[in-house]
């Protein structure tokens, strides 16, 4: 496809990553704008825009024709100017790399999809972010209950779009709210952060536990302990409690952990049955942010004086050699207490 723009209504919304989240936003959100999707690479660009198909990761869901896919990097950041809007789809491990790769070229603004904390610095996006570009643009992390092939198939969903600046917020919630997809806004970036990041590890427990066939109440009382340390990190880094019970904290916990289309809830799976990780992870095909999330957020806890004991179980079974079934058992031979302690 030509690398020319469409003559859009409105300024296009660029999207740098084409992996199952970027090429499923540009699917949901072509129908109401012009969409610039960008990869690296140019093969798979050239794929991309011969098949109108994401193979990889969406096989089977037609990219539409206003989605103007390039692997050009100068003009998909262009089109970003007068008024539109750019989003950056990586991993977080692709966050600084990227953002260090644009950061000359004048960009107005940027909003971010992925989850987790940068491994060795510990650092979550907003702050990764602000290293490399300070505080000279309006910033925001669009996070919630949203699993890629079902916002591509254009089922409803509802996210948090979270920065500080209450003008820009205006101008993503205008720009990506409408159609299937409902936004919320928030000015809590660091309780929003959290939520993204810590549930990715919570399902990895929660695979564990159905794994294990250890039933559905094990389940619930999982899922409601993990969003209590969530809430108990999230605060300890200045975020507020009431940011948990909402789409970025319960929600995607909940989906996160019960949902069939979740690779951090299929990791847990995987070891439960005994696999390697490193069998289950290149089963999987895709980034589980789980795994490469617990150690940071293991370390981080503990730094801050957090008692975070399932996420605590968590990383001893990815990277400590512990069994889960013997890590279970210790869970549950935990003293009692009180539950709002």
């Amino acid at each position: 496809m030509s690398d020319k723009a469409a003559g859009p209504i409105a300024a296009p919304i660029v999207i740098l990553g084409a992996g199952a989240w970027g090429t499923a936003l540009a699917i949901a959100l072509a129908p109401r704008r012009q969409v610039v999707l960008w990869a690296r690479d140019a093969a798979a660009v050239a794929a991309l825009a011969s098949t109108r198909e994401n193979k990889s990761y969406l096989p089977g869901v037609a990219i539409p024709a206003n989605v103007t896919i390039t692997a050009n990097l100068p003009f998909a950041l262009s089109q970003a100017a007068d008024g539109g809007l750019l989003i950056v789809a990586t991993s977080v491990a692709g966050l600084r790399p990227l953002v260090s790769q644009v950061k000359d070229h004048g960009i107005a603004s940027l909003v971010w999809l992925c989850k987790g904390l940068e491994q060795g610095t510990r650092l979550l996006p907003h702050q990764v972010v602000r290293e490399v570009l300070g505080s000279r643009i309006p910033v925001a992390a669009l996070s919630g209950p949203s699993f890629a092939q079902e916002v591509a198939q254009g089922l409803p969903c509802a996210l948090s779009v979270a920065t500080a600046d209450s003008e820009f917020s205006k101008h993503v919630v205008t720009a990506i709210h409408g159609g299937a997809i409902r936004i919320y806004a928030t000015d809590d970036l660091i309780g929003v952060e959290v939520g993204g990041a810590v549930k990715n590890i919570l399902a990895i427990a929660t695979g564990i536990v159905d794994g294990m066939g250890l039933g559905l109440n094990a389940r619930a009382a999982l899922i409601t302990r993990g969003l209590v340390e969530i809430t108990r990190l999230g605060v300890a880094l200045g975020g507020r409690a009431e940011t948990f019970t909402g789409l970025a904290g319960l929600g995607d916990l909940i989906l996160t952990c019960t949902g069939d289309l979740s690779r951090n809830r299929r990791v847990g799976i995987g070891l439960a049955q005994g696999k390697p990780l490193a069998d289950v992870v290149a089963e999987l095909g895709h980034v589980a942010e789980g795994v490469r999330c617990a150690q940071a957020v293991r370390d981080l806890a503990r730094e801050r004086g957090v008692e975070m004991p399932i996420t605590n179980a968590v990383a001893a079974i990815l990277f400590d050699g512990q069994s889960p079934r013997d890590t279970v058992a210790r869970l549950l031979s935990r003293d009692p207490r009180n539950e709002v302690a």
